[in-house]
């Protein structure tokens, strides 16, 4: 995918798409020292990357504004999502170096987003109307600790491959949620979850 399918595909502005490009430019730069994300990729960003990251923007329920990104790497999706509107991103990241490629992209870009440098179990429990993660862990794993920094009412978004329904099925017991599945748009065999109603069915959530 190039810039230009991308701006077609989700109609961002020209300024937004300028913003972007700023991102895919330092990626390039960092990723031989860091590796951000694999190398074969970086030939489709657009496609594997921005585009995977920004079709979660219109999944974000109505009058959203705080979004907490678990493992944030990279920044994908919730350095893309900030980008593209959202009004308050917190990208969680432990690992120091990526956390200094994030708030660089934030400050050439002007991203609304806070970097916390820190585990997520050690992270401030951030009140969020919506957690993200992309491929971090199992939703056993992840639903602790989204479900830390949840908002009454807030949701989670998680893109999940092929196993999606593995996982759904070995927290079925742990868990009660409303569950939607999106189909990917830029990978067949990937699902989006929409997950709210969140709650453990035991007080410790197992």
């Amino acid at each position: 995918m190039t810039s230009e399918q991308f701006q077609s595909a989700f109609g961002v502005s020209r300024e937004t798409l300028d913003r972007l490009s700023a991102y895919a430019a330092l990626l390039a730069k960092w990723n031989p020292a860091i590796n951000l994300v694999s190398k074969t990729t970086l030939g489709d960003v657009w496609g594997r990357h921005l585009a995977d990251s920004a079709q979660l923007f219109p999944l974000l329920p109505e009058g959203a504004r705080t979004l907490v990104d678990l493992g944030s790497g990279a920044g994908f999706p919730g350095l893309v999502l900030a980008i593209l509107g959202v009004p308050e991103v917190h990208l969680v990241e432990s690992d120091v170096r990526k956390a200094a490629f994030l708030r660089e992209v934030a400050r050439v870009t002007g991203a609304p987003a806070t970097v916390h440098a820190v585990r997520i179990e050690a992270a401030p429990a951030i009140p969020a109307d919506v957690v993200t993660a992309r491929a971090l862990a199992d939703l056993a794993d992840l639903l602790p600790w989204a479900h830390r920094f949840l908002n009454p009412g807030g949701v989670c978004l998680f893109p999940k491959g092929r196993t999606v329904g593995d996982e759904l099925t070995r927290i079925g017991d742990s868990w009660t949620m409303r569950v939607e599945r999106f189909p990917s748009r830029t990978d067949a065999e990937s699902t989006i979850l929409r997950l709210s109603d969140i709650a453990p069915s035991s007080p410790r959530g197992s």
